[in-house]
């Protein structure tokens, strides 16, 4: 006998069963709805880019974490003996790839762009609860729109796509990468430096004010940007203050643009929100981070009152595009965080809902089996979804195993065509 393999999947990722695959079917049709219904369109892009793209796109820590794959057939073997065994790698994200798509094919694509893209992404870390190395993003973007609306229809429409999965409690946090760059050089750390500040400092929420300013005292920042980064941050208090009491402290060191457009973003997102989306809000939060380098203006994320980690972020990255064109292209987008979104829904016992799911149990000796096709089609074509099931020897454990599979409605069809029906809904 041939030795047994291995049947678990390879580590850091899994197999979904067909419980989540329904919410996450439900949640994804739930959000394209919306995004369409914001004019947002769908494209493709392949897992597979180009390995000097995806270790050039400034992605942060990411780019450290590219599944690189091998050259083929006689460049492998040229390469023997080399470091350069690969020219390819499995995207890490779908911004990268999505700037290399828009400069392939801008010519022949709507102005501003308006895309949606889902799909799977994956980065080779240290798999752990909830992080895995295969995952689904689920991003838009808006490519060739310079003002803040781009930012204001990229935050309401996932907001309100957070919310038609049922999410509520929804807030946003809302920063400027170039108010982080004026907060650095105001309190006197290294131009050169200023990303170690940044890593830092996107670190407050898990360890602390105290924990920030030993790490960097740690990493060699003088302790007197250390102490004036502690005080013009606890200067910065208060939720509509906050945006303010900032600009005044840090003067003439950042452009009044910058804060106006900020100022816009919060007042129409308040405004259109209020009243529409339950325990919504949005404050501007100076200490947000978010760790990608290609980041050149407003970035954003949304929370939820029952995680502990925010479920969306994005940004404006004007320059990125630039490096295929050899001229900018204004472009801003937002991210879903797929998996953690089902998370949640999972634990809220969100698998009901949806179309009803009905068994046809019968005889496969005696029924009329033309019947029951027929019969199935009929529901079908009401909206059902219907599974036939050949009749057990003992009906009770069946029933159960079908209840318990999420059939709510469930046929037992009779030699002369009667049907009894039985499940929850047939004993509600």
């Amino acid at each position: 006998m041939a030795e047994k393999i291995d049947s678990n999947p390879a580590r850091g990722m899994r197999d979904v069963l067909p419980d989540e695959v329904v919410v996450r079917d439900r949640a994804m049709d739930t959000i394209l709805r919306v995004y369409r219904r914001h004019g947002f369109v769908r494209i493709e892009t392949p897992a597979v880019e180009s390995l000097r793209l995806l270790l050039g796109s400034e992605g942060g820590e990411n780019e450290k974490l590219v599944y690189k794959i091998l050259k083929r057939g006689d460049k492998l073997e040229a390469a023997s003996g080399s470091e350069d065994l690969a020219d390819l790698g499995l995207r890490f994200d779908l911004t990268v790839p999505l700037a290399r798509y828009y400069a392939q094919h801008h010519a022949k694509l709507p102005q501003p762009l308006k895309a949606i893209q889902i799909g799977p992404v994956w980065r080779a870390e240290r798999p752990q609860r909830g992080r895995y190395r295969q995952f689904t993003q689920c991003d838009i973007d808006i490519l060739g729109m310079s003002s803040e609306v781009a930012e204001i229809e990229l935050i309401l429409a996932t907001a309100e796509a957070l919310s038609e999965l049922g999410l509520t409690g929804l807030t946003v946090r809302i920063n400027d990468r170039r108010v982080l760059t004026a907060i650095a050089a105001r309190c006197g750390f290294e131009p050169a430096r200023f990303d170690s500040v940044f890593i830092a400092l996107d670190k407050l929420d898990k360890i602390g004010e105290a924990g920030v300013a030993k790490e960097l005292a740690d990493a060699g920042h003088p302790a007197p940007a250390v102490e004036a980064l502690r005080r013009l941050l606890a200067a910065a208090t208060g939720d509509a203050a906050r945006l303010d009491e900032l600009r005044r402290e840090l003067g003439p060191t950042l452009d009044a643009g910058v804060w106006e457009a900020l100022s816009r973003i919060i007042t129409a997102v308040r405004q259109d929100a209020e009243g529409r989306l339950p325990g919504f809000a949005i404050a501007f939060d100076p200490t947000l981070v978010r760790g990608m380098g290609y980041y050149t203006g407003p970035i954003f994320e949304i929370a939820q009152a029952s995680a502990p980690w925010s479920i969306a972020g994005g940004g404006r990255y004007d320059r990125m595009i630039g490096r295929f064109l050899g001229r900018d292209v204004p472009a801003t987008g937002f991210s879903i965080g797929f998996e953690r979104v089902v998370g949640l829904l999972m634990e809220r016992g969100a698998a009901e809902g949806g179309e009803r799911r009905v068994a046809l149990v019968f005889a496969e000796e005696t029924a009329d089996l033309a019947g029951v096709l027929r019969m199935a089609r009929e529901l079908r074509e009401k909206g059902d979804a219907v599974t036939l099931a050949v009749r057990a020897r003992k009906l009770g454990p069946q029933f159960q195993a079908l209840e318990g599979q999420g059939f709510t409605r469930i046929g037992v069809v009779g030699d002369d065509g009667a049907v009894e029906w039985r499940g929850r809904e047939a004993r509600a």
